[in-house]
């Protein structure tokens, strides 16, 4: 069985890669939990310095599975909500991981794929990838990402954004934040570098404090998010369970329009 992640560690530079191409890159049990370890054991890596995320293939992450929606569409409250507190634990630890993240967005990111480009401290994406948080065209809502997405890109930009599930190409996701760099693809490579030759200049000590501190300054301390992600794991449980969660994922796992969808 292929690894849904896959690591490869260069210097003092790991790349972590998203392995399901053929499915570009979404999220199941299997990749949440593995990506989770991942970093987890990078954390702890003292050799390690900065930690690169991208994605396999043409595409960056497509968010949610859709063989991992049909279970959840399935299952109980109870274990969405559970399901949930996965997700909310991989996306906590990328973002407040010691070590400096820089996401190298190789193509689209929907979903829980805007959530890790949100998470990283550094995004330098394609000026070819598009972007959106689709959820409410299912009847859900972003409600895991949500604290980094609004962090990255302002209430303002989110409200928009989470109302509508349009899609964004590159250059609205740097005017917004959740892009620093929108760069041809011959050139995405050379901008990585030039991030990770700065990050290579500073005090690892210095980094771990300077990033603790900006978070911190930004009102998103540890213990805060833990709470928030209780909550929003409880929300995104009871949509999925409510009348309109299991139409609107029914109708787009067949394939079709929900009722509710027309033009205004």
């Amino acid at each position: 069985m292929t690894a849904s992640v896959a690591l490869a560690v260069r210097g003092a530079v790991a790349e972590i890669r998203l392995n399901r191409p053929g499915v570009h890159n979404a999220f199941d049990e299997g990749l949440i939990a593995e990506l989770t370890a991942t970093l987890q054991q990078l954390d702890a890596d003292t050799a390690i310095r900065a930690v690169v995320l991208t994605g396999e293939g043409s595409s960056f992450s497509a968010g949610a599975d859709l063989n991992w929606m049909r279970s959840m569409a399935q299952a109980s409250e109870a274990d969405n909500r559970a399901d949930s507190l996965k997700l909310a634990a991989l996306m906590r630890t990328l973002n407040y991981l010691s070590k400096p993240t820089l996401a190298r967005v190789n193509g689209a990111a929907y979903g829980g794929g805007v959530g890790l480009v949100a998470c990283c401290d550094i995004a330098i994406g394609v000026d070819t990838a598009k972007f959106s948080l689709s959820e409410v065209k299912l009847g859900l809502v972003p409600a895991v990402i949500s604290p980094y997405v609004i962090a990255a890109i302002g209430a303002r930009h989110a409200r928009r954004l989470f109302i509508t599930g349009e899609v964004f190409g590159a250059a609205d996701a740097q005017r917004i934040g959740l892009l620093h760099e929108a760069v041809p693809a011959d050139q995405l490579d050379a901008a990585v570098d030039r991030s990770l030759h700065w990050l290579g200049k500073g005090g690892p000590l210095a980094q771990r404090e300077a990033k603790h501190l900006a978070l911190t300054m930004a009102g998103m301390s540890d213990g805060q998010q833990r709470t928030l992600d209780e909550h929003n794991a409880a929300l995104i449980a009871r949509l999925r369970v409510s009348a309109e969660g299991q139409h609107g994922l029914s109708a787009f796992l067949d394939k079709r329009a929900p009722d509710w969808a027309k033009e205004c």
